[in-house]
């Protein structure tokens, strides 16, 4: 068996920065190999707009933000007309995406295949789900409107959730996200933390996520709390698990040291984001778009609408097989501080063919 069925990332995956220009209908072209984003995470690196998270499996010009609560929201000078073009997004004018000499990070994933399940056709979850979805990639944009009562929802990946990030679209409430790591406590399946918040992981007995058991290869649970499953909301979830050679989903434990931990994900992340669970801390996200030479100290939090940060105390290293902490910051390397992170491939460690990848 091959290492990775993903030789190129960029099909499913990629990091692209711009510098505006205050002109409607540019086309922004993802890098790599140009893909057709189905979401789409813009943020502006030199001004205080918030972050926007656009999608195919919504109205394409319909916004929702990961730094607040806000519902969803219609952004007519954001995205233009067709919105989503075969390489990339066609934008306006809006000062959050293309203003004069304002530069712009996006990170872009694509799915590509429809998805839909009749719950009660099916016997696969208890609540209707609607979506696009890749198991190449293991990604899939769900849409289900909430019940009322604890149920399940299918996700279509094939395989067991390691990160789902979800929001009510069409009221005010905090973003949930799930993590699975069974193996420590804290980080039991009924805890939530939230995107748009610095929370450590929470529990609540299982209002958000629901029971431990409702995780499976084709479904994840929610609760009864309004931020997952109010009776006749909307909400959209964000599915993702593991792909060898691709994504890593997983944790680590701090040593409070400037020589920091070397975390393994099998490939050169392309983009990290780390999250402390066991106390208060940012959503730190990095990427070699931004520093495309190690060391990488350009971040963003995803819960705040700040202009990029350049800061030592957040260096990492992006290597050929994983990242390494330089710094001892508590948002992401205390002294026995428990950490999770999502990271997505620049190169795999080793490609379909057997050749290793090469460091930077």
């Amino acid at each position: 068996m091959a290492y990775t069925d993903i030789d190129d990332p960029t099909i499913y995956f990629a990091n692209t920065i711009w510098t505006g220009n205050n002109t409607n209908d540019r086309d922004i072209v993802i890098a790599g190999t140009g893909m057709q984003p189905d979401l789409f995470w813009v943020k502006g690196r030199s001004n205080t707009q918030s972050h926007f998270i656009f999608d195919t499996v919504r109205a394409t010009n319909i916004s929702i933000h990961p730094d607040t609560n806000a519902a969803e929201s219609s952004q007519a000078y954001m995205l233009r007309d067709p919105f989503f073009n075969s390489d990339g997004v066609n934008v306006g004018t809006d000062a959050a995406i293309n203003a004069n000499s304002q530069t712009y990070i996006a990170w872009s994933w694509n799915t590509g295949t429809s998805f839909s399940n009749d719950a009660s056709s099916t016997s696969v979850g208890t609540i209707d789900s609607a979506g696009s979805v890749t198991t190449d990639a293991a990604f899939s944009i769900i849409t289900y409107t909430g019940t009322g009562t604890a149920g399940t929802v299918a996700h279509g990946l094939g395989k067991l959730p390691k990160m789902i990030i979800a929001k009510q679209r069409n009221s005010t409430a905090n973003w949930s996200v799930y993590f699975l790591d069974t193996s420590i406590a804290y980080n039991n399946v009924r805890n939530y933390l939230e995107l748009n918040t610095n929370i450590a992981s929470t529990g609540d007995s299982g209002a958000r996520w629901g029971a431990y058991g409702n995780y499976s290869t084709t479904t994840f649970g929610v609760g009864t709390n309004a931020a997952n499953n109010a009776s006749g909301s909307t909400y959209v979830a964000y599915v993702f698990s593991d792909i060898q050679g691709y994504s890593k989903i997983g944790k680590y434990t701090g040593n409070g040291n400037a020589d920091g931990p070397f975390i393994y994900t099998g490939f050169q992340p392309a983009f990290v984001m780390v999250k402390r669970t066991d106390g208060t801390g940012d959503w730190a996200i990095m990427d070699t778009a931004r520093n495309p030479f190690n060391v990488i100290n350009n971040y963003q939090k995803a819960q705040a609408n700040e202009a990029d940060s350049t800061d030592e105390s957040f260096d990492i290293d992006s290597v050929s097989n994983g990242f390494k902490l330089r710094y001892t910051n508590s948002n992401y390397n205390a002294d026995g501080g428990a950490y999770i992170y999502m990271a997505f491939a620049k190169n795999p460690f080793v490609t379909s063919t057997g050749i290793p990848a090469t460091a930077r």
